[in-house]
């Protein structure tokens, strides 16, 4: 049938199939911009980056979707089933996006790199596909005015919806791979329902309801199937046998054991954050100098360390009265207070009468507070995304610097000075900014290579204390020697004070990890 001959075609659409085009665009509007979200999370929790993943992501997304919407122009006859057989396709490629570049990641950078671009590519096509299609079917009931005004006030409702939902209801609660299937289970309900209500306007509906059901069967399986998938992909990822993950509103945790060594390993987002193996000489590196420097600390403030590995090394200390801990994830807090091998490496430290733990952001909960503390122990991640790059920011110091003490002081981790020499001494120039003294060192850590730490305090020539006799590693008269720095280990290049208004940082991490 030719564009000509099904001219006003849906003229005479009664209002209740109408209200079923409206709703679906509102809904396929949800799912697109779910898809663009879900590629986007996906990329920067294997690749890191999220800046310059979301950023792809959007671009090349938006940039398929205009390729759709052209090509449009060149679909005739029926448009009504056209929209359900995209709607199919959609729902099976949506579907199988997230389980997919999982799979594909293994593999090789490359390989993940091409199926990530076909999928979004593929995906904002199909989403390009969509509106106009359903525009032309409404424009021929109503005029071209109202058509186009009411497909696209419904078109970027149902893009909110997405939005919010995305990280409030779907990451949380389903996780990556079961939000892909349920997102894709949706798309196949709303061609359904066209199916049942519009089926007069289309040429072969049994056909047609024949290949919707076949997808919300394939899709309802694995949306009930979703938790061993995401079990077989995550055992992909991992050498050893993963004993415990869950997916919190703010990360994927995982932990790993291997019956080869009893080596129980923690990852947040597919990033090792440590292994029993080793973690006494990071966590001992850590806390012990800074402890140290200075006269005894009676009120501690531990910002990340939500495992109590930290805390473990903190109540060596017999002078602390008071630790506020304060990590934003509660699972981590509940990971280190609850879960039996982890209870085992902090020696219940998490259940210690001193602790108090704040399940609330780093950034404010230091504006706002009004405690003093005499040490000040920085544990997060490493900068590699925006987010990160302000917890080590010239504005962020400024304000640890205001709730310590006089002769407070603090130590932060700040990456490897081996594989990312330039943003670890972006961390000393930025401490250097606000502390009139400063301290670098390193040490050797198996499972991460050369570590590197910073010491900061708020007055010069700090009286220093011997560290406690029953480490494992440190040793007070050793510790000299790792403020020395060989030459591979110093920047090659000039580095900049990181500021949340120019944040250098996370774009010193990427070019590092690039060379």
């Amino acid at each position: 049938m030719t564009e000509a001959s099904s001219l006003n075609r849906y003229q005479d659409l009664p209002r209740k199939q109408g209200a079923i085009l409206l709703g679906s665009i509102l809904v396929v509007a949800l799912c697109g911009i779910v898809y663009e979200l879900i590629i986007g999370t996906v990329s920067s929790y294997l690749l890191g980056n999220s800046v310059y993943q979301f950023s792809l992501t959007i671009g090349f997304f938006m940039f398929a979707m205009g390729v759709g919407s052209y090509a449009s122009r060149f679909i005739n006859g029926n448009l009504i089933q056209a929209f359900v057989q995209v709607e199919i396709i959609l729902a099976l490629v949506g579907g199988l996006c997230s389980i997919s570049l999982f799979m594909l990641f293994p593999m090789a950078p490359w390989f993940y790199t091409v199926g990530m671009f076909t999928f979004i590519s593929a995906i904002g096509f199909l989403v390009g596909l969509e509106i106009p299609l359903l525009t032309r079917v409404l424009s021929e009931g109503s005029t071209v005015r109202e058509s186009i005004s009411g497909v696209l006030s419904l078109d970027y409702l149902g893009a909110l919806f997405g939005s919010v939902m995305f990280p409030l209801l779907l990451l949380p609660s389903l996780g990556l791979i079961s939000s892909s299937f349920a997102i894709g289970l949706t798309n196949a309900a709303v061609a359904l329902l066209n199916v049942l209500w519009l089926r007069d306007h289309l040429d072969a509906p049994r056909r047609m309801m024949g290949y919707v059901l076949a997808t919300v069967a394939l899709l309802f399986s694995l949306t009930l199937s979703a938790g061993w998938i995401t079990a077989f992909a995550q055992d992909h990822l991992y050498f050893d046998r993963i004993v415990w993950r869950k997916q919190s509103q703010y990360q994927t945790l995982v932990v790993t054991n291997t019956w080869k060594t009893n080596d129980v390993r923690l990852y947040i987002d597919g990033h090792l954050q440590f292994s029993e193996a080793d973690e006494y000489r990071y966590h001992e590196a850590l806390v012990h100098p800074v402890m140290s420097w200075g006269n005894p600390a009676k009120n501690v403030l531990v910002l990340g360390g939500g495992d109590g590995l930290a805390i473990r090394e903190v109540l060596k200390h017999p002078s602390v009265e008071r630790i506020d801990l304060v990590d934003l994830d509660p699972a981590m807090t509940d990971l280190g207070r609850d879960f039996a091998p982890v209870v085992r490496l902090n020696n219940g430290s998490m259940q210690a009468s001193q602790l108090h733990v704040y399940n609330q952001d780093a950034f404010l909960f230091v504006k706002e507070t009004d405690q003093r503390y005499d040490r000040i122990i920085i544990d997060f991640p490493d900068p590699h995304n925006e987010a990160l790059s302000k917890l080590y920011s010239v504005e962020f110091y400024a304000m640890v610097a205001a709730i310590l003490t006089e002769d407070g002081s603090l130590v932060t981790q700040s990456s490897s000075p081996f594989f990312s020499p330039h943003t670890y001494w972006t961390v000393s120039e930025t401490l250097k900014e606000i502390f009139p003294e400063v301290a670098n060192y390193q040490i050797p850590i198996p499972s991460f290579g050369i570590w590197g730490f910073n010491l900061a305090s708020r007055t010069e020539n700090q009286p220093k204390t011997p560290f406690p006799e029953d480490l494992r590693s440190l040793k007070t008269k050793d510790f000299e020697a790792a403020k020395v720095f060989a030459k591979d280990l110093l920047p090659q290049r000039p580095v900049q004070v990181n500021s949340i208004f120019s944040p250098v940082i996370y774009q010193e991490y990427a070019l590092d990890l690039a060379q």
